[in-house]
């Protein structure tokens, strides 16, 4: 056991003063950092107040938008005569087309229709008098036939009972609103309604040996137009899901990224050189530069659009606009800074041969600052397609407006997931390009 006297560890705490002798700060840096956090945590719940946002949240919302991004409805309405004939009716632009027979719809004799809702047990059955939900194991009678619909014996809790109608809440299935004269029914179905062919379709609500069969061999639906043709036309030129308007915009949206991020980068390019200290000795040419980068990328390319849609219209020339202008700013920043702190050597020996400028830069500056530029332009265009979708959003192109359009009708959520769904594959394609070009231009391995 070795002991320490007095005038050695003297000796050790003037040696190493900042193991004995540490500052507030260092001592209790962490502790404030802490504090702090917790501090700025406690403001922001109150500041938000986030107690009632949750409280007052609409959260049965989410499980509505979420179930109609992958699923349909069909609302047949049954209209009960005075003679107690029972007329069925489907809104316009039904999803099971103009001359619906539905199989979960049946005709009994005694002249009323039974109507299974899922295969669950849960069922309606609609008679001039009276309507039978069935659901959750039991049946519920509603009388129709007097100046109201009244429900007979107890009334169950997924069923609420209004003055002039009673609806029956079937779940994720659909619902029953039942009234005197008439009775509507929203059945639920998962998938996506006539995703390939509309109701308009030659070649809709047919099997899909049957719909192979007519373009490989089928004759003619239409004498002037092959069958190949005709179905490819249906498919890029279907009413409910516009594949061809979604797609084209969808293209859009990547020529306006690809087209404002090249541009940025070749106007960026040039005025780093002249942004960059080490490059162009002029402070006022090299600050002037520098703010005027500040100012572009300080706008947001939200703003920027919506400034040129104003300027231009609505369309993809403000948002590639947009882009550009942003780009300019953000790869004119990362590019002088990328060429201030490169390595001055290679610089200075091809100088020192008396080789001029524009030859000084091409071997002296120009193999350190490529990779990385690249790699920042990649990043940068990747990172765009992104922000495209979202400027298209404020009238400047691309499936942005397509997709705000789709939102704001409230009613059309399976277009809204189908965009969405593109817009992520095109981001992960892009992604993993971009990394891939990066890897191979840095010389590092992907992972």
């Amino acid at each position: 056991m070795t002991v320490i006297d007095a005038n050695r560890m003297h000796e050790i705490e003037t040696r190493y003063p900042e193991y004995f002798h540490r500052s507030f700060r260092q001592r209790f840096g962490g502790l404030m950092i802490l504090i702090a956090t917790l501090l700025y945590s406690l403001y922001a719940v109150w500041f938000f107040d986030l107690p009632k946002l949750f409280a007052e949240a609409h959260w049965d919302r989410v499980g509505i938008y979420l179930s109609q991004w992958v699923s349909y409805d069909v609302q047949p309405e049954f209209r009960i005569g005075d003679d107690g004939s029972i007329d069925i009716r489907y809104p316009r632009f039904s999803p099971l087309g103009d001359n619906p027979h539905p199989d979960w719809l049946v005709n009994n004799p005694d002249g009323s229709i039974t109507v299974s809702i899922s295969g669950t047990g849960r069922s309606v059955t609609v008679s001039k008098s009276e309507t039978i939900v069935t659901a959750h194991g039991v049946s519920v009678p509603v009388e129709v036939s007097s100046g109201a619909p009244k429900v007979v014996g107890p009334v169950p809790g997924w069923m609420t009972v209004y003055d002039d109608n009673v609806l029956a809440d079937l779940g994720f299935a659909g619902n029953v609103s039942i009234s005197v004269d008439r009775v509507k029914i929203r059945k639920r179905f998962i998938g996506w309604a006539n995703f390939i062919f509309d109701t308009q379709s030659s070649f809709f609500d047919k099997p899909v040996g049957e719909v192979v069969s007519l373009i490989v061999s089928g004759q003619r639906i239409k004498p002037d137009q092959s069958n190949l043709s005709l179905a490819f036309d249906d498919i890029w030129n279907n009413s409910e899901w516009q594949h061809g308007d979604v797609w084209t915009k969808l293209f859009q949206t990547i020529v306006m990224a690809f087209l404002g991020t090249l541009l940025g980068s070749l106007t960026a390019f040039p005025l780093a050189f002249l942004a960059a200290r080490n490059i162009t000795p002029n402070r006022l040419l090299n600050q002037i530069l520098k703010r005027f980068f500040d100012f572009l990328r300080s706008v947001d390319m939200l703003i920027w659009a919506l400034f040129l849609t104003r300027a231009f219209g609505p369309g993809p020339l403000a948002g590639s606009g947009a882009i550009f202008l942003t780009e300019t700013g953000t790869l004119g920043k990362l590019y002088s800074e990328g060429l201030e702190n490169i390595d001055n050597k290679p610089r200075e020996g091809i100088k020192s041969t008396g080789a001029q400028t524009v030859l000084v830069h091409r071997y002296g500056i120009m193999p350190q600052i490529v990779p990385v530029f690249v790699s920042q332009t990649l990043y940068q265009w990747e990172s765009n397609v992104r922000g495209a979708t979202i400027i298209g959003a404020v009238g400047a192109g691309g499936i942005g407006l397509k997709l705000w359009e789709a939102m704001r009708t409230n009613a059309n959520w399976e277009n809204v997931a189908y965009m969405v769904i593109l817009i992520l594959i095109v981001v992960f394609i892009f992604d993993a390009a971009s990394n891939a070009l990066r890897h191979r231009l840095m010389g590092t391995k992907a992972h």
